[in-house]
């Protein structure tokens, strides 16, 4: 009873409200024209029918707006889904072009070599204070050898010393325990390269007197029978006469950026077993 007292206004309203709707629907069929009583209604009606209308379109275009977001939203997932895909692409194809011109020069120097190579990608590293090398995935099912050189598009790399059936270490020309017997290009003043623990070499047993300045272009001398002759080595970068001592002390820095090294050259002769 207490539901009744309190919602009995609303009910009624809603009663009269549904009868007439119905009463008008049931006579739309019989007159085209709006009688009395349904003109009575519709004006009776007006001031309720109006905010139900107005709340209805607000609704609606409430409604629509949604509708329009979720396909905006959607469209703007393809859209950066497919942005998504485009860079991928231009990405792959930047590394394909830069891939093809390593791959370009790496063939222009093997041209060059007049004794066979073999083209190796690089696999791995161990740049350590103590050691520093490189790893190839070429071995001795390909024909390598421990001792063979290692050469680059723009000089020497290295030498081969440790082989297995599928790959191999490269000892770089800035280890420790590496030498390569050297000539100044320009005034044919010889020495040996020696690698440092920094990225960078020294050549080593040239005397006081020979003729070695910064900008020099170092290069192999072919002597020792591992690395052909003139293959460049690094450029001079420092040279200190001192005061006391038959040779002098001049720093190299490698032709080769070997930190950055993707593809090699083995040249296939010499070596040991």
């Amino acid at each position: 009873m207490d539901f009744l007292r309190k919602y009995m206004y609303p009910l009624l309203t809603g009663i009269c409200i549904l009868a007439a709707l119905l009463f008008f629907s049931l006579n739309v069929p019989h007159n085209r024209e709006a009688n009395v009583i349904e003109r009575t209604v519709l004006v009776a009606l007006a001031p309720l029918l109006q905010p139900v209308f107005r709340i209805s379109g607000f609704v609606e275009d409430i409604w629509d707006s949604y509708i329009r977001l979720v396909d905006t939203n959607r469209e703007n997932v393809r859209l950066r889904d497919d942005i998504r895909g485009l860079n991928m692409r231009v990405l792959e194809a930047n590394e394909a072009l830069l891939a093809n011109k390593r791959l370009e020069q790496l063939l222009n120097m093997k041209k060059s070599v007049k004794e066979p190579t073999i083209a190796a990608t690089v696999i791995g590293e161990d740049v350590t204070s103590w050691f520093r090398s490189l790893i190839i995935n070429r071995g001795s099912s390909s024909g390598i050898r421990e001792g063979m050189a290692v050469i680059s598009a723009d000089g020497v790399v290295g030498q081969t010393v440790k082989v297995s059936s599928s790959t191999s270490r490269v000892l770089l020309l800035t280890d420790h325990a590496s030498g390569i017997s050297a000539t100044i290009q320009r005034s044919r003043a010889r020495g040996v390269v020696k690698g440092k623990s920094e990225m960078n070499c020294t050549l080593e047993f040239t005397t006081r007197g020979e003729d070695v300045k910064v900008g020099d272009t170092v290069i192999t001398s072919g002597i020792g029978g591992v690395f052909l002759k003139g293959i460049p080595i690094g450029e001079v970068t420092m040279v200190k006469r001192g005061e006391y001592g038959i040779f002098q002390t001049v720093s190299i820095r490698p032709a080769v950026n070997l930190p950055h090294l993707e593809e090699v050259l083995v040249v296939q002769r010499g070596g040991y077993e």
